[in-house]
Protein backbone atom coordinates (compact mmCIF):
# COMPACT_ATOMS: atom_id res chain seq x y z
CA UNK A 1 0.00 0.00 0.00
CA UNK A 2 2.87 2.36 0.86
CA UNK A 3 4.56 1.63 -2.44
CA UNK A 4 1.38 2.42 -4.38
CA UNK A 5 0.93 5.77 -2.57
CA UNK A 6 4.57 6.68 -3.30
CA UNK A 7 4.03 5.96 -6.99
CA UNK A 8 0.91 8.12 -7.06
CA UNK A 9 2.72 10.98 -5.33
CA UNK A 10 5.66 10.69 -7.74
CA UNK A 11 3.28 10.73 -10.70
CA UNK A 12 1.55 13.83 -9.31
CA UNK A 13 4.89 15.62 -8.89
CA UNK A 14 5.89 14.73 -12.45
CA UNK A 15 2.61 16.10 -13.80
CA UNK A 16 3.04 19.34 -11.85
CA UNK A 17 6.65 19.66 -12.94
CA UNK A 18 5.83 19.18 -16.61
CA UNK A 19 2.75 21.42 -16.58
CA UNK A 20 4.83 24.56 -15.85
CA UNK A 21 7.02 24.38 -19.01
CA UNK A 22 4.01 23.39 -21.12
CA UNK A 23 1.99 26.38 -19.90
CA UNK A 24 4.98 28.70 -20.43
CA UNK A 25 5.46 27.37 -23.97
CA UNK A 26 1.77 27.86 -24.79
CA UNK A 27 1.86 31.43 -23.43
CA UNK A 28 4.97 32.18 -25.52
CA UNK A 29 3.34 30.76 -28.66
CA UNK A 30 0.18 32.78 -27.96
CA UNK A 31 2.26 35.94 -27.55
CA UNK A 32 4.03 35.36 -30.86
CA UNK A 33 0.74 34.71 -32.66
CA UNK A 34 -0.84 37.85 -31.19
CA UNK A 35 2.13 39.95 -32.23
CA UNK A 36 2.05 38.53 -35.75
CA UNK A 37 -1.72 39.09 -36.10
CA UNK A 38 -1.75 42.16 -33.84
CA UNK A 39 -3.72 44.43 -36.15
CA UNK A 40 -6.28 41.76 -37.02
CA UNK A 41 -6.73 40.74 -33.38
CA UNK A 42 -7.11 44.37 -32.31
CA UNK A 43 -9.80 45.05 -34.92
CA UNK A 44 -11.70 41.87 -34.04
CA UNK A 45 -11.45 42.52 -30.29
CA UNK A 46 -12.66 46.13 -30.59
CA UNK A 47 -15.49 45.00 -32.87
CA UNK A 48 -16.52 42.31 -30.38
CA UNK A 49 -16.45 44.75 -27.46
CA UNK A 50 -18.45 47.31 -29.45
CA UNK A 51 -21.01 44.68 -30.45
CA UNK A 52 -21.20 43.48 -26.84
CA UNK A 53 -21.99 47.01 -25.60
CA UNK A 54 -24.39 47.86 -28.41
CA UNK A 55 -26.34 44.68 -27.78
CA UNK A 56 -27.97 46.34 -24.74
CA UNK A 57 -29.82 49.06 -26.73
CA UNK A 58 -30.56 46.47 -29.42
CA UNK A 59 -32.29 44.29 -26.84
CA UNK A 60 -34.17 47.36 -25.60
CA UNK A 61 -35.58 47.98 -29.08
CA UNK A 62 -36.39 44.29 -29.43
CA UNK A 63 -38.49 44.49 -26.26
CA UNK A 64 -40.33 47.34 -27.99
CA UNK A 65 -41.33 44.77 -30.67
CA UNK A 66 -38.85 45.90 -33.31
CA UNK A 67 -37.23 43.13 -35.31
CA UNK A 68 -33.56 42.55 -34.54
CA UNK A 69 -32.34 43.66 -37.97
CA UNK A 70 -34.18 46.96 -37.66
CA UNK A 71 -32.99 47.42 -34.08
CA UNK A 72 -29.37 46.82 -35.11
CA UNK A 73 -29.66 49.35 -37.94
CA UNK A 74 -31.18 51.97 -35.64
CA UNK A 75 -28.51 51.50 -32.97
CA UNK A 76 -25.64 51.61 -35.48
CA UNK A 77 -27.04 54.75 -37.13
CA UNK A 78 -27.31 56.42 -33.71
CA UNK A 79 -23.76 55.30 -32.84
CA UNK A 80 -22.27 56.59 -36.11
CA UNK A 81 -24.13 59.89 -35.68
CA UNK A 82 -22.84 60.32 -32.12
CA UNK A 83 -19.27 59.46 -33.16
CA UNK A 84 -19.53 61.95 -36.02
CA UNK A 85 -20.68 64.70 -33.67
CA UNK A 86 -17.82 63.92 -31.27
CA UNK A 87 -15.37 63.87 -34.16
CA UNK A 88 -16.47 67.30 -35.31
CA UNK A 89 -16.66 68.93 -31.87
CA UNK A 90 -14.28 67.29 -29.36
CA UNK A 91 -11.55 65.75 -31.52
CA UNK A 92 -10.29 69.09 -32.95
CA UNK A 93 -10.15 70.51 -29.41
CA UNK A 94 -8.17 67.50 -28.19
CA UNK A 95 -5.73 67.70 -31.10
CA UNK A 96 -5.21 71.39 -30.45
CA UNK A 97 -4.63 70.81 -26.74
CA UNK A 98 -2.16 67.98 -27.43
CA UNK A 99 -0.15 70.23 -29.76
CA UNK A 100 -0.18 73.06 -27.24
CA UNK A 101 0.91 70.66 -24.48
CA UNK A 102 3.94 69.52 -26.48
CA UNK A 103 4.81 73.17 -27.09
CA UNK A 104 4.45 74.07 -23.40
CA UNK A 105 6.39 71.19 -21.87
CA UNK A 106 9.91 72.54 -22.69
CA UNK A 107 9.16 75.86 -20.97
CA UNK A 108 7.61 74.00 -18.03
CA UNK A 109 10.72 71.84 -17.72
CA UNK A 110 12.92 74.93 -17.70
CA UNK A 111 10.77 76.51 -14.97
CA UNK A 112 10.87 73.31 -12.93
CA UNK A 113 14.65 73.14 -13.33
CA UNK A 114 14.93 76.65 -11.93
CA UNK A 115 12.69 75.71 -9.02
CA UNK A 116 14.85 72.67 -8.26
CA UNK A 117 17.95 74.87 -8.33
CA UNK A 118 16.34 77.28 -5.88
CA UNK A 119 15.34 74.44 -3.55
CA UNK A 120 18.81 72.94 -3.88
CA UNK A 121 20.39 76.24 -2.85
CA UNK A 122 17.99 76.42 0.12
CA UNK A 123 18.91 72.85 1.17
CA UNK A 124 22.66 73.47 0.86
CA UNK A 125 22.33 76.68 2.87
CA UNK A 126 21.03 74.53 5.73
CA UNK A 127 23.64 71.78 5.19
CA UNK A 128 21.03 69.21 4.14
CA UNK A 129 22.51 66.20 2.26
CA UNK A 130 20.08 66.49 -0.66
CA UNK A 131 21.02 66.94 -4.32
CA UNK A 132 17.81 68.43 -5.67
CA UNK A 133 19.52 69.97 -8.70
CA UNK A 134 20.79 66.60 -9.90
CA UNK A 135 17.45 64.96 -9.15
CA UNK A 136 15.54 67.61 -11.12
CA UNK A 137 18.01 67.38 -14.01
CA UNK A 138 17.57 63.64 -14.27
CA UNK A 139 13.78 63.96 -14.26
CA UNK A 140 13.87 66.67 -16.93
CA UNK A 141 16.20 64.57 -19.10
CA UNK A 142 13.95 61.52 -18.83
CA UNK A 143 10.84 63.51 -19.72
CA UNK A 144 12.57 65.16 -22.70
CA UNK A 145 13.66 61.76 -23.98
CA UNK A 146 10.13 60.42 -23.65
CA UNK A 147 8.73 63.44 -25.49
CA UNK A 148 11.21 62.92 -28.32
CA UNK A 149 9.97 59.33 -28.63
CA UNK A 150 6.27 60.22 -28.40
CA UNK A 151 6.34 63.14 -30.85
CA UNK A 152 7.11 61.03 -33.98
CA UNK A 153 4.40 58.57 -32.91
CA UNK A 154 1.89 61.42 -32.63
CA UNK A 155 2.94 62.64 -36.09
CA UNK A 156 2.54 59.13 -37.45
CA UNK A 157 -0.90 58.96 -35.87
CA UNK A 158 -1.88 62.21 -37.54
CA UNK A 159 -0.56 60.99 -40.90
CA UNK A 160 -2.41 57.70 -40.45
CA UNK A 161 -5.82 59.34 -40.27
CA UNK A 162 -6.93 57.69 -43.52
CA UNK A 163 -5.90 54.28 -42.19
CA UNK A 164 -7.75 55.04 -38.96
CA UNK A 165 -10.93 55.89 -40.88
CA UNK A 166 -10.67 52.62 -42.79
CA UNK A 167 -10.17 50.67 -39.54
CA UNK A 168 -13.11 52.48 -37.92
CA UNK A 169 -15.33 51.61 -40.87
CA UNK A 170 -14.21 47.99 -40.74
CA UNK A 171 -14.89 47.85 -36.99
CA UNK A 172 -18.42 49.21 -37.44
CA UNK A 173 -19.16 46.74 -40.27
CA UNK A 174 -17.84 43.81 -38.22
CA UNK A 175 -19.84 44.95 -35.20
CA UNK A 176 -22.97 45.05 -37.41
CA UNK A 177 -22.50 41.42 -38.50
CA UNK A 178 -21.58 40.33 -34.97
CA UNK A 179 -24.82 41.82 -33.69
CA UNK A 180 -26.75 39.92 -36.31
CA UNK A 181 -24.96 36.57 -36.38
CA UNK A 182 -22.61 36.62 -33.38
CA UNK A 183 -24.93 34.69 -31.07
CA UNK A 184 -25.25 31.85 -33.58
CA UNK A 185 -21.47 31.72 -34.05
CA UNK A 186 -20.88 31.78 -30.29
CA UNK A 187 -23.31 28.91 -29.71
CA UNK A 188 -21.53 26.91 -32.39
CA UNK A 189 -18.15 27.47 -30.73
CA UNK A 190 -19.48 26.60 -27.27
CA UNK A 191 -21.07 23.43 -28.61
CA UNK A 192 -17.61 22.23 -29.61
CA UNK A 193 -16.82 21.91 -25.90
CA UNK A 194 -18.33 19.23 -23.67
CA UNK A 195 -21.48 20.54 -21.94
CA UNK A 196 -19.76 20.05 -18.58
CA UNK A 197 -17.24 22.77 -19.48
CA UNK A 198 -18.98 24.76 -22.22
CA UNK A 199 -22.01 25.90 -20.21
CA UNK A 200 -20.05 27.12 -17.12
CA UNK A 201 -17.48 28.85 -19.35
CA UNK A 202 -20.18 30.61 -21.38
CA UNK A 203 -22.06 31.80 -18.29
CA UNK A 204 -18.89 32.97 -16.53
CA UNK A 205 -17.64 34.81 -19.62
CA UNK A 206 -20.95 36.58 -20.16
CA UNK A 207 -21.24 37.62 -16.51
CA UNK A 208 -17.67 38.87 -16.13
CA UNK A 209 -17.52 40.82 -19.38
CA UNK A 210 -20.99 42.25 -18.79
CA UNK A 211 -20.14 43.52 -15.31
CA UNK A 212 -16.62 44.65 -16.17
CA UNK A 213 -17.15 46.65 -19.35
CA UNK A 214 -20.41 48.22 -18.26
CA UNK A 215 -19.07 49.22 -14.84
CA UNK A 216 -15.63 50.40 -15.99
CA UNK A 217 -17.06 52.56 -18.78
CA UNK A 218 -19.64 54.13 -16.46
CA UNK A 219 -17.01 54.84 -13.81
CA UNK A 220 -14.61 56.26 -16.40
CA UNK A 221 -17.33 58.58 -17.69
CA UNK A 222 -18.07 59.64 -14.11
CA UNK A 223 -14.41 60.51 -13.44
CA UNK A 224 -13.90 62.36 -16.73
CA UNK A 225 -17.23 64.19 -16.52
CA UNK A 226 -16.73 65.08 -12.84
CA UNK A 227 -13.21 66.42 -13.34
CA UNK A 228 -14.06 68.75 -16.22
CA UNK A 229 -16.03 71.31 -14.12
CA UNK A 230 -13.51 70.96 -11.26
CA UNK A 231 -10.57 71.65 -13.56
CA UNK A 232 -12.42 74.57 -15.12
CA UNK A 233 -13.07 76.03 -11.66
CA UNK A 234 -9.40 75.63 -10.73
CA UNK A 235 -8.35 77.11 -14.11
CA UNK A 236 -6.27 74.05 -14.97
CA UNK A 237 -4.76 74.26 -18.46
CA UNK A 238 -5.79 71.65 -21.02
CA UNK A 239 -8.88 70.75 -19.00
CA UNK A 240 -10.46 68.43 -21.56
CA UNK A 241 -7.20 66.61 -22.29
CA UNK A 242 -6.30 66.04 -18.63
CA UNK A 243 -9.82 64.89 -17.73
CA UNK A 244 -9.75 62.49 -20.68
CA UNK A 245 -6.37 61.10 -19.54
CA UNK A 246 -7.83 60.29 -16.12
CA UNK A 247 -10.96 58.80 -17.69
CA UNK A 248 -9.03 56.54 -20.08
CA UNK A 249 -6.70 55.44 -17.28
CA UNK A 250 -9.80 54.61 -15.24
CA UNK A 251 -10.54 51.81 -17.70
CA UNK A 252 -7.53 49.96 -16.26
CA UNK A 253 -8.77 48.32 -13.05
CA UNK A 254 -6.99 48.43 -9.72
CA UNK A 255 -4.21 50.87 -10.72
CA UNK A 256 -5.81 53.00 -13.44
CA UNK A 257 -7.16 55.78 -11.24
CA UNK A 258 -3.89 56.31 -9.38
CA UNK A 259 -1.95 56.17 -12.66
CA UNK A 260 -4.12 58.78 -14.39
CA UNK A 261 -4.20 61.14 -11.41
CA UNK A 262 -0.43 60.80 -10.98
CA UNK A 263 0.28 61.64 -14.64
CA UNK A 264 -1.98 64.69 -14.61
CA UNK A 265 -0.60 65.91 -11.29
CA UNK A 266 2.97 65.58 -12.55
CA UNK A 267 2.18 67.53 -15.73
CA UNK A 268 0.46 70.32 -13.80
CA UNK A 269 3.30 70.40 -11.27
CA UNK A 270 5.67 71.64 -13.99
CA UNK A 271 3.57 74.80 -14.17
CA UNK A 272 2.56 75.28 -10.54
CA UNK A 273 3.13 73.14 -7.45
CA UNK A 274 0.17 74.68 -5.62
CA UNK A 275 -2.16 74.06 -8.58
CA UNK A 276 -0.90 70.48 -8.82
CA UNK A 277 -1.67 70.00 -5.12
CA UNK A 278 -5.22 71.28 -5.66
CA UNK A 279 -5.67 69.02 -8.69
CA UNK A 280 -4.45 65.98 -6.76
CA UNK A 281 -6.72 66.67 -3.77
CA UNK A 282 -9.79 67.27 -5.95
CA UNK A 283 -9.15 64.14 -8.05
CA UNK A 284 -8.52 61.98 -4.97
CA UNK A 285 -11.76 63.18 -3.35
CA UNK A 286 -13.68 62.38 -6.54
CA UNK A 287 -11.94 59.00 -6.69
CA UNK A 288 -13.02 58.24 -3.11
CA UNK A 289 -16.61 59.05 -4.03
CA UNK A 290 -16.22 56.74 -7.01
CA UNK A 291 -14.66 53.91 -4.97
CA UNK A 292 -16.88 54.07 -1.88
CA UNK A 293 -20.25 55.19 -3.27
CA UNK A 294 -20.59 54.31 -6.95
CA UNK A 295 -18.27 51.36 -7.48
CA UNK A 296 -19.87 49.03 -4.88
CA UNK A 297 -23.32 49.67 -6.38
CA UNK A 298 -22.23 49.37 -10.02
CA UNK A 299 -19.53 46.72 -9.85
CA UNK A 300 -19.90 44.76 -6.66
CA UNK A 301 -17.49 41.89 -6.17
CA UNK A 302 -17.84 40.78 -9.77
CA UNK A 303 -14.60 38.86 -10.05
CA UNK A 304 -13.89 37.67 -6.52
CA UNK A 305 -10.19 37.85 -7.39
CA UNK A 306 -7.51 38.63 -4.87
CA UNK A 307 -5.96 42.07 -5.58
CA UNK A 308 -2.58 40.37 -6.03
CA UNK A 309 -4.01 38.13 -8.75
CA UNK A 310 -5.58 41.18 -10.40
CA UNK A 311 -2.18 42.87 -10.51
CA UNK A 312 -0.53 39.71 -11.88
CA UNK A 313 -3.22 39.36 -14.55
CA UNK A 314 -2.66 42.99 -15.61
CA UNK A 315 1.07 42.36 -16.01
CA UNK A 316 0.43 39.19 -18.03
CA UNK A 317 -2.11 41.00 -20.21
CA UNK A 318 0.37 43.85 -20.81
CA UNK A 319 3.08 41.40 -21.83
CA UNK A 320 0.82 39.42 -24.16
CA UNK A 321 -1.44 42.04 -25.73
CA UNK A 322 -0.28 45.53 -24.76
CA UNK A 323 -2.97 48.02 -23.76
CA UNK A 324 -5.72 45.83 -25.16
CA UNK A 325 -4.37 42.95 -23.08
CA UNK A 326 -4.47 45.12 -19.96
CA UNK A 327 -8.04 46.11 -20.77
CA UNK A 328 -9.34 42.53 -21.02
CA UNK A 329 -6.97 40.87 -18.51
CA UNK A 330 -9.25 41.17 -15.47
CA UNK A 331 -12.49 39.87 -17.09
CA UNK A 332 -10.53 36.99 -18.63
CA UNK A 333 -9.03 36.12 -15.24
CA UNK A 334 -12.47 36.44 -13.66
CA UNK A 335 -13.90 34.14 -16.33
CA UNK A 336 -11.28 31.48 -15.59
CA UNK A 337 -11.90 31.71 -11.85
CA UNK A 338 -15.68 31.73 -12.31
CA UNK A 339 -15.56 28.67 -14.55
CA UNK A 340 -13.41 26.79 -12.03
CA UNK A 341 -15.75 27.78 -9.18
CA UNK A 342 -18.81 26.60 -11.09
CA UNK A 343 -17.15 23.28 -11.92
CA UNK A 344 -16.17 22.80 -8.28
CA UNK A 345 -19.65 23.65 -7.03
CA UNK A 346 -21.28 21.02 -9.21
CA UNK A 347 -21.75 18.06 -6.94
CA UNK A 348 -21.64 14.57 -8.38
CA UNK A 349 -24.97 12.80 -8.41
CA UNK A 350 -25.68 10.99 -5.23
CA UNK A 351 -25.42 7.20 -5.43
CA UNK A 352 -28.61 5.64 -4.20
CA UNK A 353 -28.13 2.14 -2.97
CA UNK A 354 -31.27 0.09 -3.20
CA UNK A 355 -31.59 -3.09 -1.27
CA UNK A 356 -33.73 -5.85 -2.63
CA UNK A 357 -35.84 -7.30 0.09
CA UNK A 358 -36.88 -10.84 -0.51
CA UNK A 359 -39.99 -11.98 1.22
CA UNK A 360 -40.69 -15.63 1.62
CA UNK A 361 -44.34 -16.48 1.34
CA UNK A 362 -45.77 -19.63 2.75
CA UNK A 363 -46.52 -22.27 0.12
CA UNK A 364 -49.99 -22.32 -1.18
CA UNK A 365 -51.65 -25.51 -0.36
Amino acid sequence: MSRRSDELQLRRLLILGLSGPIVALNVWLLTQMLRYFEHLVTVLAISAILAFLLNYPVEFFERARIRRTGAVVLVLLATVTMLGILGVTLVPILISQVNQLFEKIPSWLEASRQNFEAWDAWAKGRNLPIDLRGFGGRISTQIENQIQEIAPQALGLALGTVSGIIDATLIIVLAFYMLLYGARLWRGLINLLPPKYGIPFSESLRLNFHNFFLSQILLALFMAGGLIPIFLALKVPFTLLFALIVGIAELIPFIGAALGIGIVTLLVMFQSVWLAFQVAIAAIILQQVRDNVLAPKIMGDFTGLNPLWIFISLLIGLQIGGFLGVFVAVPVAGTIKGTIDILRSVKPPAIVVTEIIRTEYPPIE
